[in-house]
């Protein structure tokens, strides 16, 4: 929000809270008891003429139909939803109950982040996972090429292991072939696929790429990233989710 925040844009947000003040954007604070729901409040402010609308959360159909159709109707879109990972968005829209063509049109893009925490600078040392840890995260055959660190535990990380964290990201732009999968009832595998070929990159191997930097120690990426099973790293030498949507 800060980044696109300017006097030229009237920007909304609806949130359930609001957790951040930011200056020149009006923010809303969703009130249940009160009646004013995410749809409800999405409705009135539809009637402010806003560039830009922030809603906190999809949590429902009718939260996500109204996105879609202020999307739809020109204004730009932002919008958090629980899945697992940034291509489970968009099947996570269609099941509830948006049509699959409405998807394919309103939604841009889904960025989706996990913040893991960093290995002490303090007391990192060198070490070996166990193979049942490896076999999990699809090293068993690269083990002795990858030097794997961990911190053991010091007064400066209160013996944890562990000091600080950092994010690990992915995204997916439904580019124009996948969208038309989208429409054709793709499974979750080919939408994932698809996506590999446009550039999209797995949280899993994003956040391969610290591990190798001996940043995090891969018990740590394995607990934070999901569906890990599905991931093969492809070479050592080569790692709550956001929807942008909208018609610019």
């Amino acid at each position: 929000m800060q980044e696109i925040n300017s006097v030229e844009k009237n920007i909304i947000t609806v949130e359930d809270p609001v957790e951040y003040s930011l200056g020149m954007i009006i923010q809303i604070q969703i009130n249940e008891k009160a009646g004013l729901t995410f749809p409800t409040t999405l409705r009135a402010i539809l009637r402010q003429n806003p560039d830009v609308i922030m809603i906190g959360e999809i949590r429902d159909g009718e939260t996500a139909r109204m996105a879609v159709r202020s999307a739809l109707t020109g204004h730009l879109v932002f919008s958090t939803i629980h899945t697992n990972d940034a291509p489970s968005a968009v099947t996570r829209l269609i099941d509830m109950g948006i049509e699959k063509y409405l998807v394919a049109s309103a939604v841009k893009g889904v960025l989706a982040q996990r913040l893991v925490r960093l290995n002490c600078p303090d007391c990192t040392e060198t070490y070996r996972p166990g193979d049942a840890v490896l076999q999990r995260a699809g090293l068993i055959e690269m083990a002795d090429e990858i030097e794997f660190k961990r911190g053991v535990g010091c007064s400066q990380c209160k013996n944890t292991g562990q000091r600080g964290l950092n994010g690990i990201y992915e995204y997916v732009e439904l580019t124009p072939a996948l969208s038309e999968l989208v429409m054709n009832d793709a499974s979750l595998n080919q939408l994932k696929d698809e996506a590999r070929r446009s550039g999209y990159v797995p949280l899993f191997e994003m956040g391969l790429e610290k591990v190798i930097a001996g940043k995090i120690c891969l018990e740590e990426l394995l607990k934070e990233t999901t569906n890990v099973e599905d991931f093969t790293a492809p070479s050592i030498i080569e790692a709550e989710d956001m929807i942008y949507a909208g018609t610019v």
